[in-house]
């Protein structure tokens, strides 16, 4: 599984915003820690949230949660080198936190220049467990080296919502909620211990190919395995076989395009998100292919 790392980084330095260009630099081992906190706080608001496209098809200004979960993963990039950036995201966060302690799926959207349908019809008064979800995977990434993040309260109840939600899923889920409460609940067995039990409550949602549909995205626009287990070593490598995750990583080496990047298999709702989100998945292929060789035994 070999892929042309030259040839990503002049497909970003071309087409990619200067904060994915510090990521993938971050992840070759040659990052400038400084630096890319310089470009996300590019997109930081005075609120502590983060807006301003962050999310490629949010690119209103206002904080809102689907900015929240990117930034976390540039805080999750950065380990571990931390910033009281993160934690002040947490006090964001706790400050929309619906009663029930989930997060809306988005806050009113004054300019919806740019802006997905499904972001501007969001309902801020309802919790939403697809949102939720990520963010606080995303979280919990950063909690794993940053304390603050760790120990801030927003954590826990959040995360409880997510754990009372997942557990009271009936029917099979929409997608990209199942992708997502997957991704929570493999980076929540360490810290809560009914992680594993639900992981196997909704194994009986996850299909052994890992191909699920994605309701009223394109027509062809799937989750696959590596949507529902990026990362090798945790609980949720074990809804598949090892033969469909090593199969799954050949086939997304294999995707690196003619020009270096990666193509991503959805809609995007401006050419800006569409570059945008391509250079997104580039750095999210780079990072997944380099941690799996990382944890390869060795003989």
């Amino acid at each position: 599984m070999s892929v042309d790392l030259s040839a990503a980084a002049a497909f970003l330095a071309t087409h990619g915003r200067i904060l994915d260009q510090h990521r993938l630099q971050l992840s070759l081992g040659n990052g400038d820690p400084e630096a890319t906190l310089g470009a996300l706080t590019a997109y930081r608001n005075r609120d502590g949230g983060y807006g301003h496209g962050l999310e490629p098809d949010l690119r209103c200004a206002e904080s809102q949660p689907g900015a929240a979960l990117h930034a976390f993963e540039v805080f999750a990039d950065l380990a571990p080198v931390t910033h009281p950036h993160a934690a002040a995201l947490c006090d964001w966060l706790a400050s929309v936190t619906l009663p029930d302690g989930g997060l809306p799926f988005a806050l009113p959207i004054a300019d919806p220049a740019g802006c997905a349908p499904f972001w501007v019809q969001a309902e801020p008064g309802v919790s939403s467990l697809q949102i939720t979800a990520i963010c606080v995977a995303n979280a919990l990434r950063v909690a794993a080296h940053d304390p603050a993040v760790a120990g801030h309260p927003w954590l826990d109840r959040a995360a409880e919502y997510c754990l009372s939600a997942i557990g009271a899923l009936d029917g099979q889920p929409h997608a990209l909620v199942l992708a997502f409460a997957t991704r929570f609940l493999d980076a929540a067995h360490t810290r809560y211990p009914e992680a594993a039990a639900l992981l196997d409550s909704v194994r009986r949602f996850v299909p052994a190919d890992g191909i699920v549909h994605v309701a009223g995205g394109a027509e062809d626009e799937v989750m696959r395995p590596l949507d529902f287990a990026p990362l090798p070593g945790g609980p949720a490598r074990t809804l598949f076989s090892r033969e469909v995750i090593e199969a799954e990583l050949r086939r997304l080496a294999g995707e690196q395009q003619d020009d270096g990047g990666w193509q991503v298999g959805f809609v995007s709702y401006s050419p800006a998100a569409a570059l945008e989100w391509r250079g997104y998945a580039t750095v999210g292929a780079i990072q997944l292919l380099a941690e799996t060789q990382n944890r390869r035994p060795t003989r």
